[in-house]
């Protein structure tokens, strides 16, 4: 371990000086090797000189010209190697002087030897004597220290890493590579001079982890040094394609998936102990599968995906599956798929390139799809890997690189949009088409395995939400930290209106799988101004045009017909937090449509068509409510209790997540009692105690609330004004018509 002294003082100008020096050895080697090759090499080409002893100077002549020539090769390398060491260690330099630098201007110093204090100097004598008072001064300033410090020793021991890569390549770079001996070449010599040597540092750290890899794979045991030197180097070199190439290049694709799922049963089976340790392996193998994957016009891209084309479907041990499936069919082993082990891994990491990951969900479903040739059992396991046990195994591996797909939006949408003439079918083959049952079941009879149907895993559409959500949105699937202006590209757009129409199913969406609701939920959220449109009847979102996305100057918008929102709201609603989020992101959508009224009112029908709107986004929801309610009346109590917990006054999505709110409207949002307990229970009873008759008489307590507080922001009383009452009215026979139409579309007959 290098020192900060060390680090600070050594002259690094050296390294390209020794570089000159091997660069300038390589020109007077080549001088050599030409005076060789003239003079006594040339001896053997002449008619003067025949019989046996001239074909063995022949070969030993050529065989030490070969020797000056890879002895250039070598010095060059050497000279290339301590290039790149000087730039390494430059730039650790600087980023270690940088943190001493911080650390200065933090009030701090560092000794020649690195070592961190708190600068009382720059203190006054009242300043440090209230630290000395201070209760929790002293402790404040230990902490800052500390922190310091570690920055310090972290830029230090980067250096230290970088000089062990250095020397790993220096120590190998003169080893023999042996590229022409056995009749490839004129090389007779096992140790002479390296003909194959490289200027790269990476190149050779890349297969000193391919050889402790292989040691791994080949079930040798491996010393912790080694361990530790491979998760170095995955560590320092994941981002460098020169070491993520040359290791994966050097493993093969097969040997790369047999590496992994070592890795997996050490984790979890044979040495658990030790289990951080194999999954921070596995974190820098999946970043150099990351890396090297970037580009895919390069030869390396199109040839390991060739490979992995066919290892990803050849079958290999995996410990997880094997006991699995002991649990469930009488100790009969069973094998896991390629393409299952490599999007376990991908699962451990991050950087993908959209194209890797598209290209790799394109050959998974190739290889299952029955239309373009595949399986569709393919994937089919024994076993339950949703618990802790499994959970980390992608038993599916189309959902699970859906998964990783959800972190990268546009990846996502291009993966997603049917196009403008509908070609794309990925969403409909995910959402429609697909046999997403892939664990198999058995019984027994007597002795007899009897084959059940397949089923559905625990966690089955969860990469499936998570890339319809955000190839809908635009930003990464769960992600709530960024405020959303509730704007969308054509393409997101057209994600999330073809979601809608394919899970439409003509009845109130209880068909929507339980994984895809919460975040189908967020998506619609996002799209609160478009569903607040086509709920309260705006013109221009009349579903037009054959149903394609409405397009202005702010991109793209959904544009379905209501009936099928609804019932798509609605089986989304299931889950009360959803509920919460939408009928706040309506409510809030109404309320700033209220805020956009003109400044009195004048008979101009503007108050009146905008209350209006207030009373069918409330009519709707609270259909879907009551319908909730209706459909559990054993658990009706529980789910009311949840929507009350994840309402924007407690724990759901902040309203500063709803696209499109000002302030005013949220204040207006805020100040409004929002009793929707009340419609909702009321709703519901009214329907199973009248039989959904039309002149039902519940009023919309929420819609009241929300034009009070207009009303009220406006300088008119809400209790005594004639035309605020006479607006409420009027929303609340909006209100009814709206919620009688959504009970309508659900499904519950109106008389």
């Amino acid at each position: 371990m290098l020192t900060y002294y060390e680090v600070m003082t050594t002259d690094l100008g050296l390294l390209t000086t020794a570089a000159e020096k091997w660069d300038s050895m390589a020109g007077e080697l080549k001088k050599v090797e030409t005076r060789y090759g003239d003079s006594v090499q040339k001896i053997t080409m002449g008619q003067d000189w025949q019989g046996i002893s001239v074909g063995v100077a022949h070969t030993g002549f050529a065989a030490t010209r070969y020797e000056y020539s890879a002895a250039q090769i070598q010095a060059k390398a050497v000279a290339g190697l301590l290039r790149d060491a000087h730039t390494q260690f430059t730039d650790l330099k600087k980023r270690l002087e940088s943190a001493r630098d911080d650390a200065v201007k933090a009030g701090m110093t560092v000794s020649e030897q690195g070592n961190v204090a708190y600068d009382y100097a720059k203190l006054t004598s009242q300043e440090r004597s209230a630290i000395h008072h201070d209760p929790d001064g002293e402790s404040t300033v230990r902490a800052a220290v500390a922190k310091w410090q570690q920055h310090v020793n972290d830029c230090v021991k980067s250096v230290s890493e970088a000089d062990q890569g250095v020397k790993i390549a220096l120590e190998a770079v003169v080893v023999d590579s042996n590229k022409d001996i056995l009749g490839k070449g004129d090389d007779e010599t096992l140790d002479g001079f390296n003909a194959g040597a490289q200027g790269d540092i990476e190149v050779y750290e890349a297969r000193n982890a391919e050889e402790i890899a292989t040691r791994v794979n080949s079930g040798e045991k491996v010393s912790e040094a080694d361990y530790a030197e491979l998760s170095r180097s995955f560590r320092d070199n994941s981002s460098r394609p020169e070491f993520t190439q040359t290791f994966l290049n050097g493993m093969g694709a097969e040997n790369t998936l047999k590496f992994t799922n070592r890795l997996n049963d050490l984790a979890y089976a044979d040495d658990k102990a030790g289990k951080q340790k194999y999954l921070d392996l596995q974190k820098g193998l999946a970043n150099s599968l990351a890396n090297a994957m970037q580009d895919p016009k390069s030869r390396f891209y199109k040839d390991f995906r060739t490979e992995l084309k066919t290892a990803g479907l050849d079958t290999y041990d995996l410990k997880v599956a094997g006991d699995a499936v002991n649990t469930v069919a009488k100790g009969h082993g069973q094998e896991v798929r390629g393409y299952q082990s490599l999007v376990t891994l991908m699962q451990r990491g991050d950087g993908y390139s959209g194209a890797f990951l598209s290209d790799l969900a394109t050959d998974i479903r190739k290889a299952e799809d029955k239309k373009q040739g595949g399986d569709p059992d393919v994937w089919d396991l024994y076993g339950d890997y949703t618990g802790k046990g499994g959970d980390w195994f992608a038993n599916d591996p189309l959902d699970g690189v859906l998964g990783i797909m959800g972190r990268d939006p546009a990846a996502s949408t291009a993966y997603l949009d049917p196009g403008p003439d509908g070609k794309n079918d990925n969403l409909q083959y995910l959402l429609k088409d697909r046999d997403w049952d892939v664990t198999n079941t058995t019984s027994w009879r007597g002795n007899i395995e009897v084959d059940g149907a397949d089923t559905a895993a625990g966690d089955n559409r969860i990469g499936l939400g998570a890339v319809v959500e955000a190839g809908a949105t635009g930003h990464p699937a769960g992600d709530t930290s960024q405020p959303s202006d509730g704007k969308h590209s054509v393409g997101e757009a057209r994600v999330m209106q073809h979601t809608v129409q394919l899970l439409d199913q003509g009845t109130k969406g209880d068909g929507i799988e339980a994984n895809l609701r919460d975040p189908l939920g967020r998506a619609l959220v996002d799209y609160a101004p478009d569903t607040h449109n086509t709920l309260t009847h705006d013109p221009r979102y009349a579903h037009v045009s054959g149903g394609q996305v409405l397009q202005d100057g702010d991109g793209g918008h959904l544009n379905v017909a209501q009936d099928s929102l609804t019932r798509v709201l609605r089986g989304v609603c299931d889950n009360p937090e959803n509920f919460a989020n939408l009928y706040d992101a309506e409510r809030a959508q109404a309320a700033r449509t209220l805020d956009g009224a003109s400044a009195s009112y004048g008979g101009d029908k503007d108050w009146e068509n905008r209350t209006a709107d207030v009373g069918m986004g409330s009519g709707v929801f609270n259909a879907i409510g009551a319908d909730v309610v209706l459909d559990r009346r054993d658990s009706e109590k529980a789910w009311i209790d949840d929507v009350a917990r994840y309402s924007y006054h407690g724990v759901g999505a902040p309203l500063t997540l709803i696209p499109g709110i000002g302030d005013t409207a949220q204040r207006m949002v805020d100040a409004a009692t929002y009793e929707w307990s009340k419609d909702v229970k009321a709703e519901a009873d009214q329907i199973a105690n009248v039989g959904v008759a039309k002149e039902m008489g519940a009023k919309a307590q929420g819609s009241h609330d929300l034009i009070n507080q207009w009303a009220g922001s406006r300088g008119r009383d809400p209790m005594t004004d004639s035309v605020v009452n006479y607006l409420r009215d009027q929303s609340d026979l909006h209100y009814s018509a709206s919620r009688n139409q959504a009970l309508a579309d659900l499904h519950r007959g109106l008389s």
